[in-house]
């Protein structure tokens, strides 16, 4: 029997991501939690997994002095070499602009800098260090650990009260729709809205 995937509720979402973006004292504080909050959001916004975050190139996310509109994960960074599309969200695109203005600086016009590097300024964040930034933030904002996996996790489920299966296939970049399919069952959220839905009112 499969399990459904870990997820964060409403509530826990937002206080991760409002712990992200508050979590600092200096300017170089701010600028390291900027650049958390916005690969938090390409997880939790656009659902990328975070072995595609750590390759993104600035260029992936800043076109013409501007936000790109449209996300293209190419074939050289998606985990199944397949290329997708994915719009680009309002919160997205506000932690483009402030990462864009506080983090990168002025982007170099060729844009072949990564978006998201480490100390040395000249190399990509790993994956295992992506890991261990929301595991740290998880426990000082919601009590537990949250890793890259519950954010894309989250993203689907969403998706998945919204639109078809197929459309969440291709926002995922799923070769296979089974990939797709565990996000058809409930969370958290979903359960209690059903709750709500069906319990009798008490009487004034």
């Amino acid at each position: 029997m499969s399990m459904s995937p870990h997820t964060l509720s409403s509530q826990d979402l937002l206080a991760f991501l409002n712990y992200l973006k508050s979590c600092h004292n200096t300017t170089r504080q701010r600028q390291i939690c900027i650049r958390n909050y916005c690969m938090a959001c390409l997880m939790v916004e656009a659902g990328l997994r975070v072995g595609e975050v750590v390759k993104l190139r600035i260029e992936h996310l800043w076109f013409s002095s501007k936000p790109v509109i449209t996300l293209v994960v190419s074939e050289a960074i998606a985990k199944n070499h397949v290329l997708r599309s994915i719009p680009v969200s309002e919160r997205l695109t506000f932690a483009i602009l402030d990462i864009a203005e506080s983090y990168w600086g002025v982007p170099d016009q060729t844009g072949y800098e990564y978006a998201f590097s480490g100390g040395n300024g000249t190399e990509p964040l790993t994956s295992r260090q992506v890991e261990r930034i929301f595991s740290k933030a998880g426990l000082k904002s919601i009590g537990r650990p949250v890793n890259p996996h519950m954010l894309r996790h989250t993203f689907a489920t969403r998706l998945m009260k919204v639109t078809d299966m197929r459309t969440v296939q291709m926002l995922l970049g799923h070769s296979n729709l089974s990939s797709t399919q565990v996000y058809t069952h409930p969370d958290a959220d979903g359960m209690r809205q059903a709750i709500d839905a069906v319990s009798f009112q008490p009487r004034s």
